[in-house]
């Protein structure tokens, strides 16, 4: 007869075997809206209800809180956080255990009450560095043991920053390159503080600055909004987003590709100039299309990524313009050609991608969207300020599959990746898996 300590440890040793062959064949999630940057995970077999206690394989307490989406590589999840006055970049492997901890910088700053705090931009990883940015500007490398590989005071190398609510801009990782968006600015419209540069990922010294130069006034000149990667098959390049426009530059150079106006018009006599139409939700692209969001209630424009030059009022480079109900915080979400918007409101609007033909325009659940949507095995979730999530279907027909609560607020978008949702609230990192 087998004894019960041989069967347990049976039972540990099938488990760890399902872990590695899971982490084996997962998809990584290896920055704030996932492996192409657009929200999308091809993961199958992920859950669609859970609670506190139910699809829940574990929890970790963490020190304290933070918005930033975790980083997921293989074994390895990394995640920020504020522990009393220290900024600290936190590694658990996949079943939950703690790996390391360290700290880049002191000196949180809370936002807006219950909003946020410094540890708001996403940690991004190549599957041997991590690196970690706060709102401060310390940004940090690391490899997967701890180890620090370097580190820069952002606002020494380029000036302080002049934001009302920290630099929360989550840096791209390409090619060898980390490619940061610091659009902040003193009411002036100076031309020597808002600027786009590129960083050597191994050893962080600066490969090239641009001034970003729009004219923007007022607490528009503040972005908090993040860079993206548009890609396709015959060119890559890097889309900034605030300051009252969109702009594309370079990745060798930083030379501007393009740049789009008319999100907050300085001179049209319909449309008075909004001196508060900050931006927080990112552009989101497919080949062939980038969907880019205002604020406050604003228009939405998809363009087409072939543009060169000042494309403002170019009616030739639209796809489509939606007048209003921009999604506020939470970016767009473009998905087998369609395009999601989740107000801060959670009213889900689901939209043709190539026409802007609206499906339909629904309630989820009605409180503060901050997350942004994510796409997983044929279904949307959208999390909650108070950390439910909704799970509607994708597709053109509106169903609200389920809604799950685990009690505890959520400002981070999700993470999938080794088959598990991983949700970072603010007193706690989630796993949930069937």
């Amino acid at each position: 007869m087998i004894s019960r300590r041989v069967m347990s440890l049976s039972c540990l040793l099938l488990t760890l075997a399902v872990y590695w062959q899971s982490s084996l064949l997962a998809e990584n999630w290896p920055s704030w809206r996932g492996p192409t940057g657009n929200g999308i995970s091809t993961e199958k077999g992920l859950p669609t209800e859970w609670s506190a206690s139910k699809n829940v394989a574990w929890r970790i307490k963490l020190p304290g809180q933070g918005g930033a989406t975790p980083a997921v590589w293989d074994n390895h999840i990394f995640v920020t956080a504020v522990d009393d006055n220290e900024l600290v970049l936190l590694a658990f492997d996949i079943s939950g255990k703690q790996l390391w901890r360290e700290v880049l910088a002191t000196g949180d700053k809370k936002v807006r009450g219950d909003e946020g705090n410094a540890a708001s931009p996403s940690p991004v990883t190549d599957g041997k560095h991590v690196w970690a940015m706060m709102a401060n500007g310390a940004l940090a490398c690391y490899d997967f043991k701890g180890n620090k590989t370097w580190s820069q005071d952002l606002q020494e190398l380029f000036g302080r920053f002049r934001i009302a609510f920290g630099m929360t801009s989550s840096p791209v990782l390409h090619d060898g390159r980390l490619f940061l968006q610091l659009i902040h600015g003193d009411g002036q419209a100076s031309t020597q503080e808002a600027l786009v540069a590129a960083l050597d990922a191994g050893n962080g010294k600066e490969l090239w600055r641009q001034y970003r130069v729009t004219k923007a006034r007022a607490e528009n000149e503040h972005s908090y909004a993040s860079p993206i990667l548009y890609q396709d098959a015959t060119q890559t390049y890097l889309v900034t987003h605030g300051a009252d426009f969109a702009i594309a530059y370079a990745l060798k150079d930083g030379k501007e590709i393009w740049r789009l106006g008319g999100l907050n018009p300085h001179e049209d006599p319909k449309r008075p100039y909004h001196s508060t139409l900050r931006f927080v939700a990112s552009p989101a692209a497919v080949p062939g299309m980038i969907v880019v969001p205002t604020a406050k209630n604003g228009p939405v424009f998809a363009i087409k990524a072939d543009g060169k030059g000042d494309l403002t009022g170019n009616e030739s480079v639209h796809h489509w313009i939606r007048p209003k109900n921009t999604p506020d915080v939470p970016s767009p979400l473009i998905h087998e050609g369609l395009v999601y918007l989740c107000r801060e409101s959670g009213d889900l609007i689901c939209m043709e991608a190539d026409s802007g033909e609206q499906h339909y325009l629904e309630r989820t659940h009605r409180i503060r969207h901050r997350a942004s949507p994510v796409y997983a095995d044929g279904h949307i979730y959208l999390a909650g300020r108070d950390g439910k999530v909704s799970v509607v279907k994708a597709g053109r027909d509106f169903k609200l599959v389920s809604q799950n609560e685990i009690g505890d607020d959520v400002s981070a978008s999700l993470a999938v990746s080794n088959g598990t949702i991983y949700i970072r609230s603010y007193n706690y990192l989630w796993a949930i898996r069937n």
